[in-house]
């Protein structure tokens, strides 16, 4: 199965204008996302998608670099413009955020892409901070791996832990928190961007959500990495200190 890799890139990010271009411990983050990605095993070729021309004219420098429509909801809609003009088997859409993103999570995402329409990947819920913060998203599973619901709210409700604390409630079950990184076949790609946004997809806010609801089944890889995104200008910082201590 061939895969590309495919990072959605924007300047006009509301809490972080330009943030693609930002350093990173002196390397531009979009760069760092790219050569994360090349360390993995299992994707053919790794394109930056924007709708920027600062953006395309830097990360052409060292990747392929595809322009796109600046109208895209959503970075899955981003991403199947691309498949529409770039043939492969599947794509993964790769968080242009994260610069520290283990590459095999990447490759565990492609894994359970054959065998599924769709993946993703979760890691355990390790913090009370993420435990009950309706930003970390979290994930059901069922026992053959499939996704059965993805919600802000920390699902499952321990009814018989209710009344407990939290710090007791989240000993008692193995909470997932989903890593916003997907695997789709074209196909079915291109076929989720024709479907309306899904009344569970506007309760959430969660574009994932649209296909489960309509019948797209979500095969969740179970992986030990946790995402470090930058978000914020402030993230910077914690960033290149987790980059300091590695190196």
């Amino acid at each position: 199965m061939k895969l590309i890799g495919v990072i959605p890139a924007r300047y006009a990010s509301t809490r972080f204008p330009g943030k693609p271009l930002h350093p990173i411990a002196g390397v531009p983050l979009v760069q760092r996302v790219v050569e994360r990605c090349r360390l993995s095993k299992s994707l053919a070729d790794v394109i930056v998608a924007t709708d920027d021309p600062r953006i395309a004219e830097f990360a052409s420098r060292f990747c392929r670099v595809e322009m796109t429509r600046d109208d895209h909801p959503s970075g899955t809609d981003r991403i199947a413009e691309v498949a529409g003009r770039v043939a492969a088997d599947g794509y993964v859409n790769i968080q242009g955020d994260e610069p520290l993103m283990d590459p095999a999570v990447i490759d565990a995402v492609a894994s359970a892409l054959g065998r599924s329409e769709m993946s993703t990947a979760s890691t355990p819920v390790r913090s009370l901070a993420e435990y009950d913060n309706p930003n970390v998203v979290k994930v059901v599973v069922a026992v053959d791996g499939r996704a059965l619901y993805f919600s802000r709210r920390t699902v499952p409700y321990l009814r018989d832990h209710a009344d407990r604390p939290a710090a007791e409630q989240l000993a008692s079950f193995p909470f997932r928190k989903h890593l916003g990184i997907y695997g789709y076949r074209r196909e079915t790609l291109l076929r989720l961007v024709t479907y309306p946004v899904s009344s569970l997809e506007a309760a959430e806010k969660l574009e994932q959500l649209r296909a489960l609801e309509n019948g797209i089944a979500i095969t969740v890889a179970p992986v030990d990495h946790d995402s470090v995104g930058v978000d914020v200008p402030a993230d910077v910082a914690r960033v290149e200190a987790l980059l300091a201590s590695r190196s």
